[in-house]
């Protein structure tokens, strides 16, 4: 166990009184070295396996005066000589070393005066003797302190994320496989952190591992076998002759080594990987990140990765803040100054039980236990900030027993267990440096408990009880309706029971359900992660309408933003972060985001509902008709053909070139893509076409045929009966009239979502949705701001692009009520001027149109003009933001769907 920094300062004191002022001769380093090192705690037997011999530059035989592998490389000169040309002396060495033993700092001295550099931070620092004192905290490596900084994308946690992964692969080559494996990985990660974070004697894994086994790597098992017992025996039942090298090693518990395994084996390179690993700075690696990348590790597909697989701190952070850290923080600030509150303020973060019941390799339980600790240590700051603390241990009651969680995987599990340790331990080292002694527990007799098992079959009660229990939190499994097993599926299916239009819910949503109903009467709060499916689209009305019925309140929440690490190569998800009770609070809190990539804005508001949007719980349900007296909207035809009745501009001339005759058979087609993009597709449209003339184009027939052939092999059964019709679309809905054209979906970050009308001989693709008229009036009104408003809250989402969908979207929508003929002319020629700029521009698209960077400034206008004409047919008042428009959109939404019942 590290000395504590009083000892370490009280010691130095007297090592520099002993060697200032003597007579220093070359003879008497070694009781110099052994004298300066005492300081720090290590022992002369320890000194003494330190290597010295190591070949130098140009092949040359050369002695370190000290060498502490991948640690430290001391040079001791005469005194007066050069110093620099003694570091330059101890970097000559450095190509006689593996990679392994390379030090992080080289020590240079000649009795007098030090430096000191430290290769990885490029720092040095010089002092005299007599100024050893002021500057022994850049001695604290050596002791087993050291400052840490934790970067998530530090390259330290992906190589040895990746490291581990090898190790992984390669004991699985050779049959050791299954639970073995991953215990046996888990072991070995928390000996490697250990011996680099104080747990044990700096170095002395590395060292047992160089030193004690054979290079071929043959009694590497044997040798793990025996130090994984070592750890899980009490000093005192320990074999009285036990090897110094092992009984340097500290009892750990924790049930960690407790389960026997079968004995792994090893080769040199799988001997070289494990040192490899050891040389790593492993205090530099954050438990809170590592876990997932360590988890990803064991996949080599998702190792080419390794960056993406994580859960970043601030996106964590944005969940656990408005959940509880912020009432604590802001309870801790009161508290200052006052004894008593800080007492009690420390009780209650003693008090807090906490769930994540999908927890992954423990992020959200790490991120949290470091965050309740950093808050303790604060109040302990205050309460012992006129004291002598005799005894750390009796004062830290924050402890991981505090947290629990739940896994479907067991590899994560375990790496969750050991990971809470960790950060245990580092939370220990930051008490210790603020107090000035050291602090540890060990041997471990509490963890936190994860359970290995489905959350949606468990029984929570099981896990942790309700009376105890205080937040729920985390980032389940999103997976969307395609993409579940029938297992998942299933699992909903148990999860809500009977429960109406289960089979279209994401399998995220299983988990606001139960926990929903396990909180139910209690003060219990939660919050998780989702996609922003939950709140808009079809979902919403599903989902919501249980929980309401439950009595669940949205107290805080943020909408739709980019979940992501930033990682390269790591595909974005667009998440909202949702936190409810079953009782209400205060204070709630809604944020916004500009774009789903910006920071964002905080709002206190006097509600939230399901949409995330500050108005009454309204449900937008999926509907087969307009709420208002307008134009129904129908699907554009869906050609369900494989492709064969599709041509590209090539086929079609080439088509036309062979068989003149065809082209009375061909139509434009567009679907979203075409229309946005003003893309060239073509399609054969053969309703009403003569038999005889189709029999006399045999590239036809063989594209009929072929529609045929693909739709009789089908799986639906409907799809089997449209074989009967293989010269038709699947669906056919093209109008007879010219009609108003609306992409199904389009792109977020524009401003309008482009519609426009299209002539009745241009064919439209189930990707287009179409309202069988040409009334400018109508079309003003959905491509205004106060229809994109509509859209964006209700709207269901790809990614995070729009999708105007006619149930969801255009049957909901509240038009204006009462608009008199001024104001509807007034809109009518303001939606005709949109059409009109457009035209001013024939080489440019719609997507190069209402792109925001490049939208002409003549086009804007026009959108405004439009934009103000829609907003008086609502009222006179104007509207001042898009959260007055959705607020009143709402509102009117109710008295429409009021006289509806």
């Amino acid at each position: 166990m590290p000395l504590s920094w009083n000892e370490i300062k009280s010691r130095a004191i007297q090592f520099s009184k002993e060697w200032e002022g003597e007579s220093r001769e070359r003879a008497e380093k070694d009781s110099f070295w052994n004298d300066f090192f005492h300081v720090f705690g290590i022992s002369r037997r320890r000194l003494a396996s330190f290597e010295k011999a190591v070949k130098k530059l140009g092949n040359k035989q050369g002695f370190i005066d000290l060498f502490w592998k991948g640690t430290l490389l001391v040079e001791h000169k005469s005194k007066g000589k050069d110093l620099n040309k003694a570091f330059e002396q101890a970097l000559d060495y450095f190509p006689g070393l593996k990679e392994h033993e390379l030090p992080k700092y080289i020590l240079v001295s000649d009795f007098d005066r030090f430096q000191l550099y430290d290769l990885e931070e490029k720092t040095e620092h010089h002092f005299t003797l007599s100024e050893f004192l002021q500057n022994i905290h850049l001695f604290g490596f050596i002791a087993g302190y050291e400052k840490r900084t934790y970067k998530e994308e530090d390259p330290v946690n992906i190589d040895a994320a990746y490291l581990m992964g090898k190790l992984h692969d390669s004991l699985k080559e050779v049959g050791y496989t299954g639970h073995a494996l991953e215990v046996y990985l888990v072991r070995m990660l928390f000996c490697l952190f250990a011996d680099d974070t104080g747990i044990f004697e700096r170095g002395i894994f590395l060292e047992y591992i160089d030193l004690q086994t054979k290079e071929d790597g043959s009694d590497l098992a044997m040798h793990l076998a025996q130090l994984f017992q070592v750890l899980n025996t009490p000093k005192a039942s320990r074999l009285r002759n036990l090897d110094e090298s092992l009984e340097q090693f500290p009892y750990v518990n924790g049930q960690l080594f407790a389960e026997p395994l079968p004995f792994a084996a090893f080769d040199s390179q799988m001997r070289a990987m494990l040192l490899e690993a050891c040389a790593l700075d492993w205090g530099k690696i954050s438990p809170a990140i590592f876990g997932s990348m360590f988890q990803a590790a064991m996949n080599p597909k998702e190792r080419r990765n390794l960056g993406a697989h994580y859960t970043s701190e601030k996106n964590i952070q944005k969940l656990i803040q408005p959940l509880f850290l912020d009432e604590l923080q802001e309870e801790f600030t009161k508290a200052k100054g006052n004894k008593r509150k800080l007492q009690n303020l420390q009780k209650k973060l003693a008090s807090l039980k906490f769930l994540d019941p999908a927890c992954g390799c423990g992020n959200f339980l790490i991120v949290t236990y470091r965050e309740l600790r950093e808050l303790e240590l604060k109040v302990l700051k205050q309460l012992y900030r006129n004291q002598q603390v005799i005894d750390i241990g009796a004062i830290v009651n924050v402890d991981v027993d505090q947290f629990y969680g739940i896994e479907y995987d067991e590899f994560p599990v375990r790496v969750a267990e050991v990971a809470m340790w960790l950060m245990d331990h580092q939370m220990n080292t930051k008490v210790s440096e603020a107090f000035g002694q050291y602090f540890v527990r060990l041997p471990l007799k509490k963890s936190a408990r994860i359970v290995h098992g489905n959350a949606l079959r468990l029984d929570w009660e099981e896990v942790v009880s309700k009376e105890e229990l205080d937040y729920i939190l985390g980032n389940p499994p999103f997976i969307g309706k395609q993409y579940q097993s029938k297992k998942q599926k299933d699992d909903l299916l148990k999860t809500f029971g009977k429960i109406r239009g289960v089979g279209n819910l994401d399998y995220v949503t299983g988990w606001f359900f139960k926990t929903v109903k396990f909180i139910a009467n209690t003060k219990i709060q939660a919050a998780f992660v989702s996609t922003n499916s939950i709140s808009q689209g079809e979902q919403v009305s599903i989902l919501w309408n249980e929980l309401l019925k439950m009595g669940v309140i949205i107290n805080f929440a943020h909408r739709t933003f980019q979940w992501n690490n930033e990682a390269k190569g790591n595909a974005a998800v667009h998440c909202v972060i949702v936190g409810f009770a079953t009782f209400d609070k205060r204070t709630k809190t809604l944020y916004e985001y500009e774009n789903s990539k910006s920071e964002p804005q905080l709002l206190e508001v006097k509600r939230i509902n399901p949409y995330l949007v500050n108005a009454e719980n309204v449900l937008v349900s999926s509907r087969k008709t307009p709420i208002c007296s307008v134009t129904p909207m129908l699907n554009g035809s869906m050609p369900n053909d494989n492709g064969n009745l599709i041509l590209s501009t090539e086929e079609k001339n080439a088509l036309i070139a062979s068989n003149p005759t065809a082209e009375k058979f061909i139509r434009k087609l567009v679907g979203a893509r075409e229309f946005i993009r003003n893309q060239e597709r073509w399609c054969l449209w053969l309703v009403g076409a003569n038999p005889k003339e189709l029999r006399a184009i045999p590239e036809i027939i063989r594209r009929i045929k072929n529609v045929k052939s693909f739709r009789e092999k089908s799986t639906r059964a409907a799809t089997r009966k449209l074989a009967a019709f293989p010269t038709r679309f699947g669906e056919v809905r093209q109008p007879e009239s010219n009609y108003i054209i609306a992409p199904v979906t389009s792109s977020e970050n524009r401003e309008y979502i482009p519609l426009g009308i299209m002539d009745k001989n241009v064919i439209a693709t189930n990707l287009c949705n179409i309202i069988p008229v040409e009334d400018l009036f109508l079309l003003g009104n959905i491509m205004s701001k106060m229809c994109m408003a509509w859209v964006k809250y209700v709207c269901g989402r790809l990614k995070s692009d729009y999708r105007f969908t006619k149930d969801n979207v255009y049957n909901n929508y509240p038009f204006p009520k009462n608009v008199s003929d001024k104001h509807k002319k007034r809109v009518e020629k303001a939606a005709q001027k949109v059409l009109d700029v457009r035209a001013r521009y024939p080489d440019s698209s719609l997507a190069d149109l209402y792109d925001p960077l490049a939208m002409p400034p003549d086009l804007v206008k026009a959108h405004q003009q439009l934009d103000k004409a829609v907003d008086l047919c609502y009222r006179p008042q104007a509207f001042v933001n898009e959260r007055n428009r959705i607020e009143f959109l709402f509102e009117l939404y109710e008295e429409y769907v009021g006289g509806l019942k």
